[in-house]
């Protein structure tokens, strides 16, 4: 897979492609059939299947107030999408002058010019161009005679609505990672750096390891069942996303438990993949109080695991 990054200057690729654009953020259920449709298209053809994408998210330009926590760092929005079957991604780089660019210009300089595109899948809904003016029906009319066909993919939908990447970031925002999954397709993902913590898990005999989050949407405070990815593989975990109440002025963090692994994972990137809302976070009258608890939250999680579920079914 290639990746390129820019606008005017992007270097081409050889030959035309089948193309999509789109911000992509968590590569939904909805995403994932679009990117299907591109690449069962470019497959017929004998072309590149290609994703086109903006970073940052337009909103972080021009309204900054309004702009959505991403689901997904960089890097996870390139795995995915190379799982895919993606060919190639251009990232082009939003800023004002980039906003301020007619929508007609952006098909005849850009998707003509630059990209050669072939066949344009996007939904009946895609806007695009300076101030939003563009859409599909301008690429239908600009299509025959920029010679690339336009193609209207059909929207996923859940249970009657519309599959989007605001239903999945308020499922991830209040704790339901069931239903995250469903959306998703597969458990959300949190990556970070292990740092250093203040050693209170191994005073409680559940060591943690505390991580500083890549991503910027987390999960609600509380307690989770997940999976831990060390050297390649997935331990069974338990992990606090929280303030830590029980101790006054302990601040935010997020701290993983693996029951059983007694490894040095200081300064590791971690996976985590969030499975199952246990509870709320609490505050305890006292470590005891606290140390019984979460013996009771890793009984939670060797049932989950036990009852062999996976994420985005009921419990």
């Amino acid at each position: 897979m290639e990746i390129l990054t820019g606008y005017g200057t992007v270097t081409v690729p050889d030959g035309a492609v089948v193309a999509t654009i789109g911000n992509f953020d968590g590569v939904h259920i909805g995403h994932q059939a679009l990117i299907a449709q591109v690449r069962a298209e470019a497959d017929r053809r004998g072309l590149a299947a290609a994703v086109v994408t903006f970073d940052p998210h337009p909103l972080r330009v021009l309204a900054p107030e309004r702009a959505p926590q991403m689901i997904l760092t960089r890097r996870q929005k390139i795995e995915i999408l190379a799982s895919l079957g993606v060919d190639l991604i251009v990232f082009i780089p939003f800023d004002r002058e980039i906003a301020a660019v007619p929508a007609e210009e952006f098909v005849r300089r850009f998707l003509t010019g630059r990209l050669h595109v072939a066949c344009l899948l996007v939904g009946e809904d895609f806007r695009f161009g300076r101030g939003r003016a563009g859409d599909i029906d301008l690429l239908r009319r600009l299509g025959p005679e920029c010679g690339f066909e336009v193609r209207a993919a059909a929207l996923r939908t859940l249970e009657g609505a519309r599959v989007s990447a605001s239903q999945v970031r308020e499922a991830i925002r209040t704790g339901d990672m069931g239903r995250a999954a469903e959306l998703m397709g597969r458990p959300y993902v949190l990556v970070g750096e292990v740092v250093a913590g203040q050693g209170r898990g191994r005073k409680l005999q559940a060591p943690t390891a505390n991580l500083a989050p890549e991503n910027e949407l987390l999960p609600a405070f509380g307690v989770y069942v997940t999976e831990t990815l060390v050297e390649l593989e997935w331990h069974p975990s338990v992990t606090n996303v929280g303030s830590r109440p029980t101790f006054p002025g302990a601040g935010f963090a997020i701290e993983t438990h693996l029951p059983g692994f007694s490894g040095d994972l200081y300064h590791e990137k971690l996976r985590v993949r969030f499975l199952q809302r246990l509870r709320d976070e609490r505050a305890f009258e006292s470590p005891e109080a606290l140390r019984a608890q979460i013996a009771q939250d890793l009984e939670g999680m060797r049932s989950w695991f036990a009852a062999g579920r996976r994420a985005g079914e009921p419990s």
